[in-house]
C-alpha cells in the first residue's frame, strides 16, 4: 500500500502543479482585467475577450473559468448587439461553454447566473413569442443561484434588472426592481471574491439601473 502510495505521488504533484500553472493565472489574470474596463463593453470587444478565453479553456480543460468567461463574454455580446440575427447564434456558443463549465463546477451559483442571462438574451429576439418561454427560464436559474448562495451580488442584480426591464403585464415592477438593487450594492459592499479571477463583475452596472430606476 505505502508503495502504491509513493507511485501516486507524481501524479498528485503534477495535477496540483497544472492547476497552478503561472501561464493560466497570468493568461487569465490579464483577460479578466478587461472585463473591468468599460471600454471592453462592446459586442465585438466582447467577442474579443471570448476568443481569448476559449483559447485558453482548449489549454486548460480541467478548469471551469476560462469556460465560465467564455460564455460570459459571449452571452454579453448577445444582450449589447443591435443586430437580432447574430443573438441566437451568440447565444448557442455561451450555452455550448457554460456546459462545460457546469460539467466541473456543478450545482454553482456563478453558473446559474450565466444561464439566466443567456435565456434573456433569447427573449430579446422575439420578447412576445419568446417571453413565456425563456423567461420563466431565466427566472429559474436566479432563484436556483439565490438557493445556492444568497450572498452572491449578482443573483440581485439580475433579478433587479429583469424586474426592471419586463413590462408591468408581464410581472415588472420598476420600484421593486429599485428595492431589489439596493440590496445588490449592500451584496456588492460585502462581497469578497474567492480570488483575482474569480467572478466579480456587475457592481457598476448595478449602480447605473438603480440611478436610472431613481428617476
Amino acid at each position: 500500500m505505502k508503495k502504491f502510495l509513493l507511485l501516486l505521488l507524481p501524479v498528485f504533484a503534477a495535477v496540483v502543479t497544472k492547476a497552478q500553472s503561472p501561464q493560466y493565472q497570468d493568461a487569465m489574470t490579464k483577460q479578466v482585467g478587461l472585463l473591468d474596463a468599460p471600454a471592453s463593453y462592446t459586442p465585438q470587444s466582447m467577442l474579443d475577450i471570448s476568443n481569448t478565453f476559449e483559447r485558453i479553456a482548449a489549454a486548460e480543460k480541467n478548469q471551469w473559468l476560462p469556460y465560465y468567461y467564455a460564455a460570459y463574454t459571449q452571452v454579453m455580446s448577445a444582450l449589447m448587439t443591435q443586430d437580432k440575427d447574430k443573438i441566437d447564434g451568440l447565444a448557442d456558443k455561451a450555452e455550448a461553454n457554460i456546459n462545460k463549465a457546469d460539467s466541473l463546477k456543478q450545482n454553482d451559483d456563478e453558473v446559474a447566473c450565466i444561464r439566466s442571462l443567456i435565456a434573456t438574451s433569447r427573449i430579446m429576439v422575439d420578447p412576445q413569442s419568446r417571453g413565456q418561454q425563456y423567461g420563466p427560464e431565466s427566472g429559474m436559474q436566479i432563484q436556483k443561484a439565490k438557493q445556492i448562495n444568497p450572498e452572491n451580488p449578482r443573483v440581485y442584480l439580475l433579478e433587479g434588472q429583469a424586474l426592471y426591464y419586463t413590462p408591468e403585464q408581464f410581472g415588472g415592477d420598476k420600484a421593486k426592481a429599485k428595492e431589489i438593487l439596493q440590496v445588490a450594492l449592500q451584496k456588492y459592499a460585502a462581497f469578497k471574491p474567492a480570488s483575482s479571477i474569480a467572478p466579480h463583475w456587475g457592481e457598476p452596472h448595478a449602480k447605473d439601473l438603480l440611478q436610472q430606476a431613481g428617476k
